[in-house]
């Protein structure tokens, strides 16, 4: 099932399910139990298909992506963390950062997984049990603040407002049994910088799980980031970083499409 959250005409926020015949409101909440319905959705705006708990994020996750860094390939999955404030809508701006500046903001295409029931200790053969959904993600980073100027830390480069849009939907994983052979890619003002696979991946889906949840509770809503593939910004000879009028877009097969335009803080 492909899922969307939307705001009506009138304000009011629901979810829906999207067909091939259509969009149709959804009774219930995906968290617990949700049930079609035959009322046509009325969308006045798309929003994130979730508001997550918390955002964890694995960096150095594809090889390729390593090997263009010219980093070695990790032991263990590399953990990072955005805050709330980070989440975007599907269409709303990124906003590059004027107040604390960077002129290197970059983009990351990357498979979203949407923990749906509370989970601790998880075995990596059961790991995918626990999972709501997968969805699109630009794991946007500012690389000034995450590489030179963080003190060793990632996490202020990837901390801005607007830098970790998710959508267009939330996908069952009934649709995507493996989550590690999707296609993958972005695409910036109608060129293709980024066009790979999950299967590269270093850790996969399952095996993130159960290294998060090592003696940690992982909450339903937990939104992890699980890397990006070669073609970022910054590897780019010259680099091609994020200016505003760009538009961005993330494609990930059996997903669906999240495009942001790009505009500067004021």
């Amino acid at each position: 099932m492909k899922i969307i959250r939307y705001q009506d005409n009138a304000g009011k926020i629901a979810y829906a399910q999207q067909t091939e015949q259509g969009t149709f409101d959804l009774e219930g909440d995906p968290y617990t139990s949700v049930k079609a319905t035959s009322k046509k959705s009325e969308i006045s705006k798309l929003l994130a298909p979730i508001v997550p708990t918390q955002i964890l994020c694995i960096g150095l996750n594809y090889r390729k992506h390593a090997e263009e860094c010219g980093a070695p390939i990790p032991e263990r999955p590399v953990l990072f963390v955005k805050g709330i404030n980070a989440l975007q809508n599907p269409g709303d701006p990124i906003v590059l950062p004027r107040q604390s500046r960077s002129d290197e903001v970059d983009y990351e295409c990357e498979l979203g997984v949407i923990i749906g029931k509370a989970c601790k200790n998880v075995k990596r053969e059961n790991a995918l049990e626990y999972v709501l959904g997968y969805t699109c993600v630009n794991d946007v980073s500012a690389r000034d603040w995450q590489l030179k100027w963080g003190g060793g830390q990632w996490c202020k480069g990837k901390f801005f407002d607007t830098f970790a849009p998710i959508g267009p939907c939330l996908v069952t994983p009934d649709e995507i049994p493996n989550p590690n052979a999707l296609k993958i890619k972005t695409v910036l003002n109608g060129e293709t910088v980024q066009d790979w696979t999950t299967s590269d991946m270093i850790f996969d889906v399952a095996a993130i799980i159960e290294f998060l949840s090592g003696s940690t509770t992982l909450v339903p809503g937990t939104l992890i980031l699980t890397g990006t593939p070669q073609g970022v910004g910054m590897a780019a000879k010259p680099p091609k970083f994020l200016k505003a009028g760009d538009s961005v877009t993330i494609e990930i097969e059996k997903i669906g499409t999240l495009t942001n335009p790009v505009v500067e803080e004021v």
